[in-house]
């Protein structure tokens, strides 16, 4: 056998082995929260989707509403959008028929807030969860991937854009992705930004923990400003809350909220 043929054959291994272990991340149960949503489970939450219609939602930059709730949603790899609904009364939603809206954000503002919800995203998509309008969980199609997960994945605390290039950001800790068309969950224990009596700020917000699908891939992110792409807001005590709609087929469902717990996290 050839040098060459047998450095190709190893680097195959490697690939081979590479996709094994990050599925394996993906699929272990060290650390994983089992059962039900918390919701379900413990006092306190609050639904921000009422199951009908997407009353207390709006788009951020003020177009008609393209978002639309639905029973459920399917996913076909063939199909051109790759999400399919019919709008109804429903608990889900999804960013219209062509997967690229305008991003869509709550009417009601929070500041410490502990937030579960679910989604669902196509081969190849991408969405964000944004706490506060301004600080990006990032939502992607991180299936399989084998390579050094970086801030743009699933999970990953997104960067900032300064002086046009990214900077900073927090990959997640492991590769927690389900497959295109499945649902996912993140549950999110975040705290607010700090203001004196001036207005001023004295202490950076942070996401004190971040699970994906019952894994922890965030712990303690403190975040000395907006991510990219955030709402043109200026950072304070309380914000919206946003989701990203216009990077391909995405659908939530299951969107609680609930006051941070300060004797949990402080």
């Amino acid at each position: 056998m050839s040098r060459r043929a047998f450095f190709a054959i190893a680097v195959s291994f490697l690939v081979i082995a590479g996709i094994m272990l990050a599925q394996k991340s993906a699929e272990s149960t060290d650390g994983e929260a089992h059962g039900d949503p918390p919701y379900l489970l413990e006092s306190g939450w609050t639904p921000l989707l009422n199951g009908k219609d997407l009353a207390g939602w709006h788009t951020q930059d003020g177009k008609p509403l393209e978002w639309f709730t639905t029973r459920g949603i399917r996913w076909d790899r063939y199909g051109p959008t790759r999400l399919f609904a019919e709008p109804s009364p429903g608990g889900s939603m999804l960013n219209s028929a062509q997967g690229k809206t305008s991003n869509i954000v709550t009417d009601q503002k929070f500041g410490d807030v502990e937030l579960y919800l679910e989604f669902m995203i196509s081969r190849g998509s991408n969405s964000g969860v944004y706490l506060q309008g301004l600080y990006e969980i990032q939502v992607f199609d991180s299936y399989g991937a084998w390579w050094r997960l970086g801030s743009a994945d699933c999970g990953g605390v997104y960067q900032r854009w300064i002086n046009n290039q990214g900077a900073g950001g927090s990959a997640p800790k492991v590769n927690a992705s389900r497959r295109p068309g499945e649902w996912q969950s993140f549950q999110i224990w975040f705290r607010a930004p700090r203001f004196d009596a001036n207005g001023k700020k004295i202490e950076n917000a942070r996401f004190l923990r971040v699970l994906h699908n019952g894994l922890a891939v965030q712990e303690n992110v403190e975040m000395d400003g907006p991510t990219r792409s955030h709402m043109p807001i200026a950072e304070a005590p309380l914000n919206p809350l946003m989701l990203q709609g216009d990077h391909g087929p995405v659908a939530y469902r299951n969107i609680y909220v609930r006051p941070l717990r300060p004797t949990v996290y402080h």
